[in-house]
């Protein structure tokens, strides 16, 4: 067993989310250079830029990644993955697994920037050759979930991400989505036969399609005009949804329980989600109108359907001008 203690404090920061990952994989580039992960500064998505690393052997640029994520990038747009009181005090290699202890402060960071904080350090460390797996521990226990359930050994397959910007190629997905009824006191389902870009995950594109409203003339959208979505990602069964300010807009046509469970409902009925939490900015510690807590995790609850909606077509605007520019 080897440990290793920082002199300095390492500097880390965090979001969801699942915004989308820079890459996958080993992503050691041809002519031997690495790439370090950061957050963008509005904490909505993990970027990387390329790093030409000194040292060799493994456990080497194990030292000098942990250092290397203490120091603050160049490019104005990103930064350190963690703030400035989490340290990685210590990290232990045997058998090809890396153990990361994390002190206190780890636990403090919200959930919903957590899961991509986790997220950057798995990917920086998953480059380095030997390294199949990496585990994190905070307080000297294993770090746990949100369900209270260990966290385990991750790897850059335990994140949901996308791939890049680019659309690559169009896909297509049957939704099961969830809208307000035009009383606004019950749930309308609707089914959306989608053409989309491989590059959007399915939840982020749940969302959108939630938020760009049904096609279905008995319906209405639930979610409050002018709401952005920062972020949406995926964790041991937990879809996290990071909304911007516009979602705490009142609208008392629509009863609370019918926005929130327009959401819920639309995202669990993707086998990869158990259960939802919604956050505004990145907070949880929120009661939406009188009695809905952003603090819970919301389970699937079909008891507000009250109509079927139509099937409908529907083609994404982006993948819709990429078809067309393809010659398609």
């Amino acid at each position: 067993m080897k440990t290793w203690k920082q002199t300095g404090v390492l500097c880390l920061a965090v979001l969801l989310a699942f915004g989308a990952f820079a890459g996958c994989g080993k992503h050691q580039k041809e002519n031997t250079g690495y790439t370090m992960f950061y957050l963008n500064k509005q904490k909505t998505k993990i970027v990387s830029q390329s790093y030409e690393p000194t040292a060799s052997d493994t456990t080497d640029l194990i030292e000098e990644f942990i250092n290397q994520m203490s120091e603050e990038t160049d490019d104005v747009d990103y930064q350190k993955i963690f703030p400035d009181n989490v340290q990685i005090e210590r990290y232990e290699y045997t058998d090809h697994q890396l153990y990361l202890y994390f002190n206190k402060a780890y636990s403090d960071i919200p959930v919903t920037e957590e899961v991509l904080c986790r997220g950057a350090v798995v990917h920086d460390m998953m480059q380095i050759p030997d390294v199949e797996g990496v585990s994190f521990y905070v307080n000297n226990l294993p770090l746990m979930d949100v369900n209270g359930k260990e966290v385990g050994i991750l790897t850059n397959d335990s994140f949901v991400e996308n791939p890049g910007e680019k659309i690559n190629n169009i896909q297509e997905a049957n939704l099961t989505l969830y809208f307000a009824s035009s009383a606004g006191d019950g749930l309308v389902r609707e089914t959306q036969h989608v053409y989309y870009s491989s590059n959007t995950s399915i939840e982020k594109l749940i969302m959108e399609r939630l938020l760009d409203g049904p096609k279905s003339s008995n319906a209405r959208s639930a979610i409050p005009e002018n709401t952005d979505l920062i972020s949406v990602s995926v964790m041991d069964g937990v879809c996290l949804v990071n909304l911007g300010d516009g979602f705490l807009t009142q609208n008392f046509e629509i009863k609370e329980d019918v926005i929130i469970y327009s959401i819920v409902d639309s995202l669990t009925e993707l086998d990869t989600i158990n259960t939802v939490q919604i956050a505004v900015n990145g907070k949880t510690n929120i009661t939406y109108r009188e009695k809905m807590s952003l603090s819970e995790h919301y389970k699937r609850d079909l008891d507000l359907v009250t109509e079927e909606g139509d099937d409908v077509e529907v083609v994404q605007k982006q993948e819709k001008e990429g078809i067309l520019d393809s010659g398609q």
